[in-house]
């Protein structure tokens, strides 16, 4: 099963495999840019544009595997946990689903797509059940699933970009001493324009947050100092081919910028939950990838902080090990992370 990416200016593809002793290797990786405006806040605007574009992706990743899991941003699904009697038939729990799922979503059942799990037992109520509620608008997830047929594939999955990104995080949470096990962990996705943020407990999300700033901060940053458009700007900054005193006139205040920016993320959370630390932060998403981030984020917050690679530990073919037209492994978390859902229960 290929993990596609959709993200605002750019689509990414992986396909994993794993093996029984359990050994991951990447076995195709691509990138497609997609033109400003295609895609907006998640919604697919120019869509014949981008299911040329994802038609694109498949080819040069040269995969033969049709099967895809794709995702939606948070910002357009409701998730609620609800606790449900113990004991319930598959019909009864579908039913007593659908009456509570009409409590907490805005807008009439029948325009809207529901799945639910069940999670366990319900802590604290030994008669009940957790289940796990998910909801989004059918036009939202038929612009999915119709993207992807556009372009030859075969939907079979369809998540939520933040539980992609935890499940491919959860290999480099395993990774930390005790297996992270009880360790509040704040993971960073930076993108283009903006950066999520989930703070995580063994494997629950404790608190979301999306804020407003990212790797066009760099680009905009390259523009002004060099008095050059923006997309000569992004243009050099991918090729590397800027001045000698580009690292410390652009990239060190940047790197300072960014610091104070996941600084005030994460005083957001400590003001809004009882929380007043972190154990652990860790930095995903093309942005993450700039040198320097690791220790400029360390500076600002004084925890303990990691940029994570999905691909890390990985078998890589030659192609994606040598990183040749492809962006930095940081960017592949929701992708890694869907084309993990093949292997997950």
């Amino acid at each position: 099963m290929l993990g596609i990416d959709v993200s605002m200016n750019t689509l990414r593809l992986v396909e994993l495999q794993r093996n029984r002793s359990g050994q991951w290797a990447v076995l195709h990786c691509a990138v497609e840019p997609l033109e400003r405006g295609w895609i907006k806040d998640g919604n697919i605007e120019q869509f014949d544009q981008v299911a040329a574009a994802l038609k694109r992706l498949v080819q040069k990743s040269g995969s033969k595997t049709r099967n895809v899991a794709l995702a939606l941003p948070g910002s357009a699904v409701i998730t609620k946990k609800i606790n449900l009697p113990a004991g319930l038939s598959e019909a009864e729990l579908e039913l007593q689903v659908e009456s509570e799922a009409a409590q907490y979503i805005p807008f009439p059942l029948a325009e809207v797509s529901l799945d639910f799990c069940v999670i366990g037992p319900a802590p604290k109520l030994p008669d009940f059940i957790e289940v796990l509620l998910v909801a989004s608008r059918k036009e939202r997830v038929s612009d999915r699933q119709g993207l992807a047929e556009a372009a030859g594939l075969v939907p079979v999955l369809l998540d939520v970009e933040s539980y992609a990104s935890r499940l491919a995080a959860s290999r480099v949470i395993e990774a930390l001493p005790n297996r992270g096990q009880n360790m509040l962990i704040a993971l960073f996705e930076l993108g283009a324009q903006t950066t999520s943020m989930q703070v995580i407990r063994n494997e629950d999300m404790v608190y979301e947050r999306e804020q407003n700033f990212g790797g066009s901060q760099l680009t905009a940053w390259i523009a002004r100092h060099y008095s050059i458009p923006p997309e000569e700007a992004e243009s050099k900054k991918k090729s590397a081919a800027l001045p000698p005193d580009y690292q410390e006139a652009v990239v060190a205040p940047y790197l300072n910028q960014l610091g104070q920016d996941v600084g005030r993320a994460l005083q957001f959370f400590f003001t809004s939950t009882p929380h007043n630390k972190v154990d652990y932060v860790l930095l995903s998403g093309g942005a993450a990838a700039v040198p320097g981030l690791e220790v400029a984020v360390m500076n600002q917050t004084s925890f303990p902080c990691k940029v994570i690679n999905p691909f890390e530990g990985m078998a890589l073919p030659a192609a994606v090990a040598s990183g040749k037209g492809l962006d930095s492994g940081t960017a592949f978390l929701v992708a890694t992370g869907l084309a993990m859902r093949r292997y997950s229960s």
